[in-house]
């Protein structure tokens, strides 16, 4: 095993970490890490991320279901609709090339880091999630899944609070049931076009939800707000360095 590899599937386990405790995040880890560790081609790490954000996303569902339950009815609408802009969005990554692809990767990575400081702990009121306003949202979301190979989360979760009042205990679990159905509707859009490296993708995965299992453990014991902006700080450097790399090779000899 080569050193980038075993970075690679360490990361791994930060990935099933972040979803594990906030419900969101992993994805966000996930294509730089098979990018620029793993060495993965960007267009084929799109559908990779997806096989392995969902997987992880749905263990993580039913472990957080069991103790904090899943709102039903807002996880469908979610999920529906995000599960049909998943499929179309795969339909576009491959008009554009990997180096566009993880510019606007990183661009997401940087409004993701600054929402999730922004959000900051503001509390929300108990409201219904209205048809249209969450029809619109899971649509949207799903559209930069299938796209970008990205879960959501990041989105989905302010999403859940503020457009449908859900408090954060109940916004995970039902956050990361949206997220798989996303994933899923996502990956059969990118078969056509995506080589997976299924030996890569099932060690990445195996890691990830060992991760997973300890965000669980450490979910129970510990607030989120700390996480969650050391997390944010993570996203924003990430995304700094990613964007960065690309505008260096773009100014660096032919």
């Amino acid at each position: 095993m080569t050193a980038a590899l075993a970075l690679a599937l360490l990361l791994a386990v930060l990935i099933g970490l972040s979803l594990g405790t906030l419900g969101s995040g992993g994805s966000i880890i996930t294509m730089p890490v098979l990018v620029y560790v793993a060495g993965i081609p960007a267009h084929d790490a799109v559908g990779m991320s997806l096989v392995i954000v969902g997987t992880t996303a749905a263990a993580g569902s039913v472990l957080h279901a069991r103790r904090d339950g899943i709102e039903a009815r807002v996880a469908a609408i979610f999920a529906m609709t995000g599960a049909a802009g998943a499929f179309a969005g795969a339909r576009a990554t491959h008009l554009v090339g990997g180096d566009t692809l993880m510019a606007i990767f990183a661009g997401l990575m940087l409004l993701a880091g600054w929402r999730m400081l922004a959000q900051g702990a503001a509390a929300s009121s108990r409201r219904e999630c209205s048809m249209p306003e969450c029809t619109g949202i899971g649509l949207a979301v799903g559209v930069l899944t299938g796209f970008l190979g990205v879960g959501g989360g990041f989105l989905i979760v302010p999403a859940l609070v503020l457009a449908a009042g859900l408090d954060m205990k109940r916004a995970v679990p039902t956050s990361l049931a949206i997220i798989a159905c996303n994933a899923a509707g996502g990956f059969v859009g990118q078969l056509r076009y995506a080589a997976i490296d299924w030996a890569m993708t099932v060690a990445f995965l195996a890691f990830a939800l060992a991760g997973m299992a300890g965000g669980s453990f450490v979910a129970r014991r510990v607030t989120a707000g700390g996480l969650k902006r050391t997390f944010a700080w993570a996203v924003l450097a990430l995304g700094a360095a990613i964007l960065g790399h690309q505008v260096l090779s773009r100014l660096g000899p032919a």
